[in-house]
């Protein structure tokens, strides 16, 4: 028998509401799953640096990528950090070795490069071509890069100072990541804190360096973009 009009417009009614609850059901299922995508830890962290990075007249296990490891996981953070750090090296050669130095899978490098050109007078317009290479190389990659930065001993005069010193704030700006505006802050001013030569930190020194990095890590890792989805 034909159902009323007011009757099937109810039973239609109904089915509609059936509809749209069944829809947005479907809809919050699929946001609760972008919502919840993270990283799977630990994540895939690299330091690209030079002897401050390598552990220079240290332990292994009292080089900053290690000490960094342990104060992240400390935190609450589960790394996995790579030493691509290589003693005596430039800008320009950690640049040359960038691909075999920073694995595939890698989501993150600390950039420390540039100390050594400092202290050989390279003119700063090729250290800056060189690290504004590296970031775009990393970047290219889908990784994500946190620039360390170094300044200028004073004894090399007003110019060299003011040309070297600008790098990293102007390549920060240039390609809008993270800048730790020196890296041996809170190591260079006290003795007990280097190594006999008076350049490189000693364990403590490298302990002091990784507290006083720590929060601009921790806020750099924050802001890695999710890229990997619960299944």
């Amino acid at each position: 028998m034909p159902l009323p009009y007011g009757s099937f417009a109810a039973a239609v009614e109904r089915r509609a509401r059936m509809f749209l609850v069944a829809a947005a059901c479907l809809a919050v299922a699929g946001s609760s799953g972008v919502m919840a995508q993270t990283f799977t830890p630990p994540l895939k962290l690299a330091v690209l640096g030079d002897s401050l990075t390598a552990g220079y007249g240290l332990p292994a296990s009292a080089a900053f990528p290690v000490r960094l490891q342990q104060a992240l996981k400390d935190k609450g953070i589960a790394t996995e950090i790579v030493n691509a750090g290589v003693s005596g090296d430039t800008a320009s050669g950690g640049r040359d070795r960038l691909d075999w130095s920073i694995p595939e899978g890698t989501q993150a490098v600390l950039v420390e490069l540039g100390a050594n050109d400092m202290l050989r007078g390279v003119d700063p317009k090729v250290t800056r071509a060189a690290l504004d290479d590296i970031i775009t190389r990393l970047k290219a990659r889908g990784i994500a890069v946190m620039l360390c930065g170094m300044y200028a001993a004073p004894n090399l005069g007003e110019a060299y100072g003011r040309a070297f010193n600008s790098i990293y704030p102007e390549l920060a700006k240039k390609h809008g990541v993270p800048l730790y505006p020196f890296f041996l802050d809170g190591v260079t001013q006290d003795a007990a804190m280097k190594l006999p030569d008076g350049l490189h930190p000693t364990a403590a020194g490298v302990d002091v360096i990784v507290a006083r990095i720590l929060p601009a890590v921790e806020a750099f890792l924050k802001e890695l973009p999710v890229t990997s989805a619960v299944r």
